[in-house]
């Protein structure tokens, strides 16, 4: 059951309140000023709060604005027998929920309360994917080269040191970027990624930059590009050693610059970007064969983590089968199953051309057509 707070100075106001959320089967409690209110958000949980704005000592405002850092996912209500288009925008922008004027309507008091609701459900609901997505996104191991690339993130993260990943498709080199990412000062603004392998030499320039409308047949309307979308947060330029030329050519702008232009435009445009790049070719050989741009490569390359291929780290296989069975387990709703010590010392002769991702989807297909734990057996017929 939702717990709610009521805030007000006016006891008959705080009684009445109680009496009209109690009826509909909430959890209300009251405070009659703004101190005994933060006492009681420090040690319990409120979906929502009923705040009065005028109070003695206090007022609704003050006390909203500690709770913000106290209790941020409380949903604040402000009410006020003195209210005007000033006061509530004012509210609003302080971080309250919605602002009702006294002498309050029922009907609008509980519309509000179900759509606090809904707000405090999504909220809950967000964190639960994040956690989700925190935990797929998790590098894996304990061997000595797992070890020294988890290390090399932890010094570098907190700079704006550029970094290009190298390593064979499947190793992992997202999950890095990721990792510098979250670590970084840069957490709270957007990671953007772009496979640079995967869109059409002609459009990546737009991908990246935007365009102004009208600067090609289907350029209906201005567009920003993936640069300007991650600006005060990180771009990851995912198998950059497939750009295009001319690409390369606008990207090292942009690096030595800090500033792009639109596809179709002439204006500059300011950004401030971290890059974070990775390619699984041999870009020494690329720039010997004329395919990628010297100076952007000794742009990008400040920092360098090669991730190492599943066969160079094979001493990582058991902890990662745990992991993928655990993972692959919770999504399909189910327990998980145990793998036997023979099975796992199977699959750590195996040659993984796939690397991770190989390693993840057997896993998968040992969980569905195994019957009960997986076996020596079991890998020997379904691998």
């Amino acid at each position: 059951m939702d717990k709610i707070l009521v805030i007000d100075d006016e006891r008959s106001i705080r009684n009445s309140l109680k009496d009209i959320l109690s009826f509909e089967d909430y959890d209300v409690d009251t405070a009659e000023n703004g101190i005994e209110a933060i006492d009681k958000i420090k040690t319990n949980k409120y979906r929502i709060a009923f705040c009065d704005i005028k109070m003695p000592n206090m007022d609704g405002i003050e006390v909203l604005e500690k709770c913000q850092t106290i209790s941020p996912d409380t949903s604040f209500i402000m009410i006020s027998g003195h209210g005007n288009i000033d006061t509530a925008v004012e509210c609003i922008k302080k971080g309250a929920f919605d602002f009702i004027e006294k002498p309050i309507d029922l009907n609008r008091l509980l519309i509000t309360v179900k759509n606090a609701q809904e707000r405090g459900s999504l909220i809950q609901e967000k964190k639960v994917l994040k956690k989700k997505i925190s935990n797929k996104e998790t590098i894996i191991g304990s061997s000595k080269e797992i070890t020294q690339i988890l290390n090399m993130c932890d010094k570098v993260a907190g700079t704006d040191a550029r970094v290009l990943i190298t390593g064979e498709n499947g190793t992992g080199k997202e999950l890095v970027a990721k990792r510098l990412h979250k670590q970084s000062d840069r957490k709270e603004h957007p990671f953007i990624e772009v496979n640079c392998a995967a869109i059409p030499s002609e459009l990546i320039e737009s991908e990246l930059f935007g365009h102004e409308k009208g600067a090609f047949t289907s350029a209906n309307k201005q567009r920003k590009g993936k640069f300007e979308q991650a600006n005060n947060g990180t771009i990851f330029l995912d198998e950059i050693g497939d750009m295009s030329a001319s690409a390369q050519a606008k990207v090292l702008r942009a690096l030595q610059e800090n500033c792009i232009t639109r596809v179709g435009g002439d204006k500059s445009i300011k950004i401030n970007v971290r890059i974070i790049a990775a390619t699984n070719k041999d870009l020494r050989k690329e720039i010997e064969e004329n395919r990628f741009r010297e100076d952007l490569y000794h742009r990008l390359s400040v920092i360098l983590i090669h991730v190492p291929s599943l066969q160079e780290r094979l001493e990582d296989i058991p902890e990662l089968c745990e992991y993928f069975i655990k993972e692959i387990s919770k999504s399909y709703g189910k327990a998980p199953k145990k793998i036997s010590k023979e099975a796992v010392k199977l699959l750590q002769q195996r040659k993984w051309t796939g690397n991770i991702r190989e390693l993840r989807n057997i896993i998968e297909r040992l969980l569905i057509l195994s019957d009960k734990d997986i076996t020596e057996k079991d890998v020997e017929s379904f691998t």
